[in-house]
C-alpha cells in the first residue's frame, strides 16, 4: 500500500516520504480500515517535528483523523492507532473508538468532523457552559478549529464575533455565520470586542492560538467570563498573570479532548450522537478549504503547520472521490 512516513523530525514538508509499503497489522482491540479521506490537523505537524504531546516511535504515519471503511463496508470515523496514521492506504484504529459517519456529510466533511467538533463542543458546552444569548469571541475563526467553534456557538444561540487574519478570511468567518468579524491585522481586536459588546467583553473565549491572542482574551473577556484554551497554533505558550483574573473575576479553562477517551469515553459517543443531528439539520458543516491529491499530503500539512490554510485539508487516497 501506499503511505506517507516520518523517519526524523523537523519541518512536515522535509521530513514525510511518500512509500510503498506493507499493510499494518492489527493488535489486540484493533482493527484495520481502508481510508476514504484524512484531515490534516495541526498535531499532525507537530508529530512531524516531535513537539506533540504524543511520540510515536520512528518511522510513523501521521494522519489522526480519518473516515474509513470496515472489512464489512460500513462508513466510520475515527482517530488514528499511531504509529499507522491516516496518510496511508490503510490504517489501524481502536475498535471501540469506531463512530458512523454522519450521512449527510461527505467523506471529505466526516473526516473533518470528529476531533474539531467534539473539541469545540466540550470547550464551549462542557468546560465553558456557553449559554444561549451569550457572546462568544472565536480566534482564528476561519481556521479549522476555528470554524467549527463558530457553527457550535450559533447553534448554541449565541453572538458570535470571529478574529481572523487578512479580508479573505475575513469573509469566510462572515459566511460562516459570524456576527462580528474583527480583522487583527487592520484593527485593534480589544478596542473592538468592546464596541461590539457595549463595554461588557465576550461571555465566553474559544482560543485555539495562544501568545498574543491569549493576551488579547485576557483584557476583553466579560465579567465572570470564562477563556477556553484549545490550543497554541502561534507557537506560544502563554503565561497567564492570575492576578489579573483575580481582579476581573474569570476562569481560565484548559481542554485536552483527547483526555475523554480515557476518563468518560461514554460522553465522546453521546457528543458524536448531537453532532450528527446537528449535521441532518444542517447546523454544523465542516468547512472544507481543499480537498488535496494523495501526493500533496506533505505539502497539505505544512501549509496547516504554516497557517496559511482556511478550513480544513482534507486529504484524499489515490481514487477516492470525496
Amino acid at each position: 500500500m501506499q503511505a506517507w512516513r516520518v523517519y526524523e523530525n523537523g519541518e512536515p514538508g522535509a521530513v514525510m516520504r511518500r512509500e510503498e509499503v506493507e499493510p499494518p497489522t492489527p493488535g489486540d482491540g484493533q482493527v484495520l480500515l481502508k481510508v476514504r479521506a484524512a484531515n490534516v490537523n495541526f498535531p499532525d505537524a507537530l508529530l512531524c517535528r516531535g513537539h506533540y504531546q504524543i511520540r510515536p516511535p520512528l518511522p510513523f504515519t501521521p494522519g489522526v483523523e480519518v473516515c474509513a471503511e470496515t472489512e464489512d463496508g460500513r462508513r466510520v470515523v475515527t482517530t488514528a492507532a499511531l504509529p499507522h496514521g491516516g496518510f496511508a492506504d490503510y490504517v489501524l484504529a481502536d475498535a471501540a473508538g469506531l463512530l458512523p459517519a454522519p450521512e449527510s456529510l461527505d467523506d471529505a466533511e466526516a473526516a473533518a468532523l470528529h476531533i474539531g467538533y467534539q473539541t469545540g463542543w466540550f470547550g464551549l458546552h462542557r468546560r465553558a457552559a456557553l449559554q444561549e444569548g451569550e457572546t462568544l469571541l472565536v480566534h482564528a475563526a476561519a481556521g479549522g478549529v476555528g470554524s467549527a467553534a463558530v457553527q457550535l456557538g450559533k447553534a448554541a444561540g449565541a453572538t458570535v464575533i470571529g478574529v481572523v487574519g487578512g479580508p479573505e478570511k475575513a469573509a469566510v468567518a462572515r459566511a460562516l455565520g459570524c456576527d462580528v468579524v474583527i480583522d487583527r491585522r487592520s484593527e485593534d481586536v480589544i478596542a473592538a470586542v468592546k464596541a461590539a459588546t457595549g463595554g461588557r467583553g465576550a461571555d465566553v473565549v474559544y482560543d485555539p492560538v495562544g501568545g498574543e491572542a491569549y493576551q488579547q482574551s485576557a483584557k476583553c473577556v466579560a465579567f465572570e467570563g470564562r477563556i477556553a484554551v484549545v490550543g497554541f497554533a502561534s507557537g506560544t505558550v502563554p503565561a497567564p498573570a492570575l492576578n489579573h483574573a483575580l481582579v476581573k473575576n474569570y476562569s481560565v479553562l484548559g481542554l485536552h479532548w483527547g483526555l475523554y477517551a480515557a476518563k468518560d469515553p461514554a460522553s465522546i459517543g453521546r457528543c458524536h450522537e448531537t453532532l450528527t443531528t446537528y449535521a441532518a439539520k444542517g447546523l454544523i458543516k465542516p468547512l472544507i478549504g481543499e480537498r488535496v491529491p494523495f501526493a500533496g499530503a506533505a505539502d497539505a500539512v505544512q501549509r496547516v503547520a504554516d497557517g496559511t490554510t482556511t478550513g480544513r485539508l482534507v486529504v484524499l487516497p489515490e481514487g477516492a472521490h470525496a
